[in-house]
């Protein structure tokens, strides 16, 4: 997939207000400081169409974007963030799971997660919610530029054990280097075409 256009659309918190569009649509979630924004603004091409918050936890909104103007791209609050106050952190979480129950048109999430870092309770949850509603997930590790070989795998397999997942499902990238991100829009091109699966054929199967 290659892209050719890239424009924000609008921001909201509330359902009533989302895109009516039945666009692929592919959603990425992350914690705070998890370099989200820069991920996205290297999959764009672009160099700040998405917008990097001067503090952790600052964006407390869902940003829609149309891709190619056939594609949507939507950038998650990000929340876990250690100084985030109870408050908001309790209305931003309500918010991420309405957006993942109501959008028929989502075909794939990525959940960011800094190579760094440990997997905790939040990727958890996240993961639990977009299974429960049917939709795939691609564990998305960032900032992989800052370690060494050596000190990747000890990380991968880190964070592998901690979710219970396959080691294919986790794709490695940087903003910096515009590593992985050929892996990226392949799967997005590839899960543009899928249907996704309603929780009752799920059951049935």
């Amino acid at each position: 997939m290659k892209i050719k256009s890239a424009e924000f659309l609008k921001s909201c918190t509330n359902p009533s207000h989302f895109p009516g569009y039945d666009y692929p649509e592919f959603a990425f979630f992350g914690r705070s400081n998890v370099g989200k924004s820069s991920l996205l603004n290297m999959i764009l091409g672009q160099k700040d169409l998405v917008k990097t918050g001067a503090r952790p936890g600052v964006t407390q909104t869902i940003n829609f974007f149309v891709v190619n103007g056939s594609r949507s791209f939507v950038d998650l609050p990000g929340f876990g963030y250690a100084k985030l106050p109870m408050s908001i952190r309790k209305k931003l979480f309500p918010m991420v799971k309405e957006y993942i129950e109501k959008r028929e048109n989502l075909k794939l999430a990525f959940l960011l997660i800094d190579v760094r870092r440990v997997a905790g309770d939040y990727e958890q949850d996240i993961i639990e919610l977009l299974a429960e509603n049917n939709v795939p997930v691609v564990i998305t590790l960032t900032k992989c530029d800052k370690l060494s070989k050596n000190q990747r795998v000890k990380h991968i397999n880190d964070i592998q054990k901690s979710l219970g997942i396959d080691r294919d499902s986790i794709f490695l990238t940087s903003s910096e280097t515009n590593e992985g991100k050929k892996e990226l829009l392949m799967l997005i091109d590839e899960f543009s075409h899928s249907k996704k699966q309603s929780t009752a054929e799920s059951s049935d199967t």
